[in-house]
């Protein structure tokens, strides 16, 4: 089909024009806010393409758009997906209306520069998502920095500007050395095209001293892992989520440092990213009862949930890193998990600010009384971060445990403590905020419980984690990577210095 050659750019660059439209429209009354929900409706149902006409059982990227884009240096516009970038597609565009109705009452003023950064911060996550060559890669990666920097500084709730600086600050330098990183492999390959860097990249190895590729290798995990990000690299983590809008909160964290780790480290460095892998496993276990201790000693709602960020994203990054079947198969699954679940439960606490403009814990309590649907669809959302079966968080992180436990079972069962110390925390900010005895605190307007716009925003956040909790095999058939067992991978990668060990993520068999 003709359209299957420019679909991944009309996704990309739709949210940017309606930007551009948005900054054409008055302000009068809702007319903003029913632009952008109208573009992001828009580019959702176009993303849907992909699914109807992905095709499993295939290898290599689908949809792909390749030409010459600066003939020197040699940068291409190459464009494609396969089995991990398919779901995080999905997952950005599903995401961006269920955004702009949890923002319809949060922000009221510079309605229009809200609306704008947020569309043009879709533009450039998905770009990330679909980029197959390093430049044009890297041009979405930074630009991924200017919206969200800019929205923290401008609608943080006590320390915006602080907490925009350190994430700006925090991101930005180690992305430097990225660049450093991708220009060294320019230099030595020629290309920055990424399936051309695959295929010679055995070759450059063998030629290129060790230390110096291990070196590139450590700049591409660095600037990664501070995006995720990776204990102890988080230091941006809790202000940045503590200020930003729920809308943006719902994507700050873990999708594009996840995404870059598996893509550009683990793909493009094997032999390198095996090597640091005991590592990585170890701060992966080490963030995942290091968030769930912070969690549960916070007396800020927002921190509560910042910190269980840090802990889930550390889950994917155990899985990752294990090299194991499943470990893979759940961080990847994980990350959609995420998405979702983080989705509803920032989407929840934004609504509970809406009404009592607080996120103290302690001023709360009783609140199930006067909010039936909110308390019901909260502990749904706290289930599914503790990893209750038959809701999508058991699925993650069980394959993530059980294929850790293989090839670094210490760290797997350290890993289990923190799936008990989530039950603590989640159980504990529930009971705190929803139950035990009612405080005199009042709401800011006048209805309680959720209205219309509000259930509609969450709804479909609920129906996903139910339905990848009782039907993932409909999102493991893309995502499913198919790595030989480690003696046998090792063996290889000893004899041929890697002939970029087997697509981990590209996906495909049934």
């Amino acid at each position: 089909m003709h359209l299957d050659s420019s679909i991944l750019t009309i996704i990309t660059f739709l949210p940017a024009v309606g930007a551009l439209v948005l900054l054409l429209l008055p302000r009068q009354g809702r007319v903003i806010q029913w632009g952008a929900l109208a573009i992001s409706l828009v580019t959702f149902a176009v993303s849907l393409h992909l699914v109807a006409h992905y095709e499993l059982g295939r290898s290599g990227f689908q949809f792909e758009q390749n030409v010459s884009w600066i003939r020197s240096p040699a940068i291409r516009y190459h464009l494609g997906i396969d089995g991990l970038s398919l779901w995080l597609v999905m997952l950005t565009t599903f995401l961006a209306p269920l955004g702009v109705l949890v923002s319809w009452r949060a922000i009221e003023t510079r309605t229009k520069e809200f609306y704008v950064l947020f569309l043009l911060q879709q533009t450039a996550m998905l770009g990330v998502f679909v980029s197959l060559d390093l430049f044009l890669y890297y041009a979405f990666w930074e630009m991924t920095l200017v919206p969200m920097t800019l929205v923290i500084g401008m609608y943080g709730i006590e320390r915006g500007r602080q907490a925009a600086i350190k994430f700006f600050l925090y991101t930005f330098i180690p992305s430097a050395l990225l660049l450093v990183g991708i220009i060294w492999l320019y230099s030595k390959t020629g290309t920055f095209d990424f399936v051309e860097l695959q295929a010679r990249m055995p070759g450059m190895v063998a030629g290129t001293p060790e230390l110096a590729v291990m070196l590139a290798s450590l700049a591409f995990l660095l600037a990664f892992a501070v995006k995720v990000p990776v204990f102890p690299l988080h230091g941006w983590l809790s202000d940045g989520l503590r200020e930003a809008p729920a809308a943006m909160a719902m994507i700050l964290a873990g999708k594009l440092g996840l995404y870059s780790l598996l893509r550009f480290h683990v793909e493009l460095f094997p032999i390198q990213a095996e090597r640091v892998a005991p590592w990585m496993v170890a701060l992966g276990a080490i963030g995942i009862l290091y968030g769930a201790l912070m969690a549960l000693v916070q007396k800020d709602i927002k921190r509560v949930a910042a910190y269980a960020t840090l802990s889930g994203v550390s889950f994917a990054v155990l899985g990752i890193y294990s090299f194991a079947t499943n470990g893979i198969n759940g961080a990847v699954f994980q990350t959609l998990n995420e998405g979702v679940t983080g989705a509803a439960l920032f989407m929840l606490i934004g609504m509970l600010y809406e009404r009592y403009r607080t996120y103290d814990i302690a001023a709360y309590g009783g609140l199930a009384a006067r909010m039936p649907w909110m308390a019901s669809l909260f502990v749904v959302t706290g289930l599914s971060f503790i990893g209750l079966p038959i809701l999508n968080g058991f699925i993650g992180e069980f394959l993530i445990l059980s294929g850790t436990f293989i090839t670094h079972p210490r760290w797997a069962v350290a890993g289990t403590f923190g799936v008990i110390l989530s039950a603590a925390y989640m159980l504990w900010l529930i009971q705190r905020t929803f139950y035990g005895k009612e405080t005199a605190i009042t709401p800011q307007f006048a209805f309680g419980d959720l209205n219309g716009r509000e259930k509609v925003a969450l709804w479909p956040a609920i129906f996903f984690m139910l339905w990848m909790g009782v039907a993932s095999s409909v999102w493991l058939r893309a995502i499913e990577s198919v790595p030989p067992d480690i003696a046998a991978r090792s063996a290889i990668v000893a004899h041929s210095q890697s002939t970029i060990i087997y697509r981990l993520v590209a996906g495909v068999k049934k």
